[in-house]
Formats: C-alpha cells, sequence, structure tokens
C-alpha cells in the first residue's frame, strides 16, 4: 500500500509580481514528489479534448490521485482565499485535476497552441500547477497583448481582446513554435521557471503560455518529459 501524500511542513509561501499580477509559488511542496513521478509513469494517459483539431493543450492527460487533491485543496482554500483577495462567501469549486504531458512537435502545433492564451475570464478562475519537471523543460511565461493592453482577460474585456486577437491571427499567422519571448502582437512579462516539486498558483485570466524546450520537453515519458500536475479551482 502506498504512503499517503504529505505536504512539506510548514509550507514556504512566497511571491512574485509579474506585470500587474501576483503570483504565488511554494517550493519543495510536496515531503515525496517522486512518488507522483511513480504513479504517473503507470497511469493511462489520454489526449486533451480538442487535441486532434490541433486546439487546447498540446498533449495528454491523467487524472490526478485522489489523496493529492485532498491534501491539496485544503492548502488551496484558505491560501487563495487569503492571497488573491477571494471572498469568504464564494463556494470553492475544483475542476480538472491532471497530470500532463506536452507531446506535440512545433510543427504540428495549431495556430491557437502557438500564441498566449487565457483558461477563463471569470475574476476567480484559479490555476495551480505542480512542476514534476526541471527547469530545461521549461516553466510558464506570462504576457501583455500590446494593441489592447490587456494581461487579464475578464467577463468586460473579453470580446475586445478576442476581436483583436482573431483579426491578427488572420493578418500574420504565427510561425510553428512553442510562444516564449514575445512578438509584435504579445509583450512578454516574465517567467515561472520550472523546479522540480514547486507549485505556481495563478489566475486563469492571465495571458500565459507554457514554455517548452523542444529537446527536453516533448516525451510522453513521464519520467523524462514536462510533467505537471494541473487543478483549476472557481469560486
Amino acid at each position: 500500500m502506498s504512503e499517503p501524500i504529505a505536504l512539506r511542513m510548514p509550507p514556504d509561501i512566497q511571491s512574485v509580481q509579474i506585470g500587474e499580477h501576483q503570483l504565488v509559488f511554494i517550493d519543495d511542496f510536496l515531503e515525496d514528489p517522486q512518488a507522483l513521478v511513480d504513479i504517473a509513469c503507470v497511469s493511462a494517459f489520454e489526449p486533451y479534448p480538442g487535441l486532434a483539431e490541433r486546439k487546447g493543450y498540446p498533449g495528454i492527460r491523467a487524472e490526478a490521485p485522489k489523496d493529492y487533491e485532498q491534501v491539496l485543496t485544503a492548502l488551496m482554500d484558505p491560501l487563495i482565499r487569503l492571497n488573491f483577495g477571494v471572498p469568504e462567501h464564494l463556494p470553492l469549486r475544483k475542476s480538472i485535476s491532471a497530470f500532463s504531458l506536452t507531446t506535440l512537435a512545433p510543427n504540428d502545433l495549431g495556430p491557437l497552441q502557438r500564441t498566449p492564451h487565457f483558461d477563463a475570464s471569470t475574476p476567480h478562475h484559479m490555476a495551480v500547477l505542480l512542476y514534476l519537471c526541471n527547469e530545461e523543460q521549461g516553466g510558464t511565461a506570462f504576457y501583455r497583448h500590446r494593441a489592447t493592453g490587456i494581461q487579464q482577460v475578464t467577463e468586460h474585456n473579453r470580446e475586445r481582446f478576442l476581436d483583436v486577437y482573431n483579426q491578427e491571427l488572420q493578418q500574420q499567422p504565427p510561425p510553428a513554435r512553442y510562444f516564449e519571448q514575445g512578438d509584435q502582437f504579445f509583450e512578454f512579462l516574465g517567467r515561472m521557471p520550472a523546479r522540480f516539486n514547486r507549485l505556481v498558483i495563478y489566475r486563469g485570466s492571465l495571458l500565459h503560455t507554457a514554455c517548452v524546450n523542444p529537446v527536453h520537453g516533448i516525451s510522453a515519458d513521464a519520467r523524462h518529459g514536462r510533467l505537471t500536475l494541473n487543478t483549476f479551482y472557481d469560486f
């Protein structure tokens, strides 16, 4: 019988400012992160929805262990409320919690996978990302859309951003590569480097992208690829 998932206590909660927004991160998050890698190695990965249409996450996923979800949520509920100003009366709702591996080669990416994206435009949609890989596999970067000045997509500016963004896609399709440094349409604001056993929390409404190293970050092998454990919450 496997040991239960345990947090390293007390958690070393840190924050960093990227653009106008805060990210919270915790290094050395779990007592035994290798146990999650071992679980991922024997998990049944499936293509992300939309992968065949070259939309959404460019890789495969597998369900996260239930005990990880429980331990994580017990900490995230108060931590997110405190650090991101979520009102106490709003109930927490968890959606997906899954291992993820990037597997698409740059030439196979669709246009939407070659630019920054946002997960949701609701005010308290939160992404919680545990890196189970090293910096050479790539971290997560954040951007501002130059034409609109938008870093965070909200219910109020979503249509304006999408209108301009779609026009730009049609006028100049992005090259076949994983986005990272910024271009004439998106200003690079900063990067959270991957680090094994680092947990990162950020608003899913921020324009961001996975930084993927084509040499080290594209693999369906959980021991060698860009393995992360992604969990999403909304309030």
